[in-house]
Formats: structure tokens, sequence, C-alpha cells
């Protein structure tokens, strides 16, 4: 797949299913607006995507919030494997001090085949993790502030996005993404 159909692929699933289950109250604001970046890497290995996602943390802080407010690092290349995804998400948070961008952007992260802990790999709550192809979501921390003016709202997402998930059920998840075309590999692309 070339960047384009990966950023297609990308928007259709933030549509149909990120903002069409309302996972993130914050997401159809954004996407309506037009100010998610789609940032696709060709890194293959763990330096490559280092180097990008400081790029891109950077990029993020001096952008104007009015712009951009969010990126989707997609890096569909590598680490088809969510438990190397995972170990990699410590380093992405290790830069985040170096970049002094801690306490500004912070990452979130979603994978294919992301699985929370002490949960089975098709417990349907995983879902609210999953995306077609690994990626990092950088959010800055003054936009997120801005609209989440009430704390007790934001923690409970996580358990607002379970419910939801569990009320659909499995097959019902499974069949939204095959009704949206989303496939669900954590295959790196070749």
């Amino acid at each position: 797949m070339n960047h384009t159909e990966i950023i297609a692929t990308t928007r259709h699933w933030l549509s149909s299913i990120v903002i069409g289950l309302n996972l993130c109250p914050f997401a159809q604001r954004v996407f309506e607006a037009d100010r998610i970046r789609y940032v696709v890497s060709d890194a293959v290995d763990e330096a490559g995507l280092a180097a990008c996602l400081s790029d891109e943390l950077k990029w993020l802080a001096a952008a104007p919030l009015a712009t951009i407010e969010t990126t989707l690092l997609i890096h569909p290349h590598m680490f088809g494997d969510f438990l190397d995804y995972n170990d990699f998400l410590e380093a992405a948070d290790d830069l985040l001090v170096r970049l002094d961008l801690d306490g500004v952007v912070q990452v979130a992260s979603f994978h294919p085949a992301y699985q929370f802990a002490e949960t089975e790999p098709d417990a349907v709550e995983n879902f609210t993790n999953r995306s077609p192809y690994p990626m990092l979501h950088l959010l800055r921390e003054e936009s997120v502030s801005a609209i989440a003016d009430d704390e007790e709202k934001l923690l409970a997402i996580p358990e607002r996005n379970i419910a939801t998930l569990r009320a659909l059920g499995l097959s019902g998840m499974l069949q939204m993404l095959a009704k949206a075309s989303i496939r669900q590999t954590s295959e790196p692309e070749a």
C-alpha cells in the first residue's frame, strides 16, 4: 500500500469506528475541522521510527494549534508484534522527556493486535485501541485540557468505551469492521 491508501484507511477507521462508536469524544471535532496530521513512516527499525517520532513531536509542538491539533504517526512496516510495539512505548515516553515535551504532548498507542494487560487476545475491550496499522497518536496536552474541563468525565471515557464494546460484543465489533472493510492484522506491510 502507498501512503495515500494507508492514510485513507486510517481516516476511514477514524470516522467509522472511533467517531462512529464515540470512542473518543474529541475526535469528531478535529476530524471535521481537518486538524489531524497523518504521517506515514517508512521506518523499518527502532532508530528510524525514533527519529521520525522526534521530528513529529517537534513539528507538532511548534505548529499553530489553530492549524493542527494532533498527529497520527502511522508506521506500517514494523512492530507487527504487539509486545515489541508495546516495548517501544517506553522509548517514546523517554523521548518526550529528552525533548522537554513531557506535559506538552502525550503519546497514545494504537495497534491492530492491541491487548490490555489482564485481558484475553479476543476480548472486545481491546478494540478500543485497535487500529488498521501500528500508530502513535501525538496529542497536545493543551487540546485535551481545553476540551476536558471535567476531569471525572475524562477519566470515565475508558470505562464507557469498554461498556460500549461489551454491549456490541465481539461478533458485532467484527461485523462492524468487516462492513467498514477495515482489516485487522498485525503483519507489517511489505
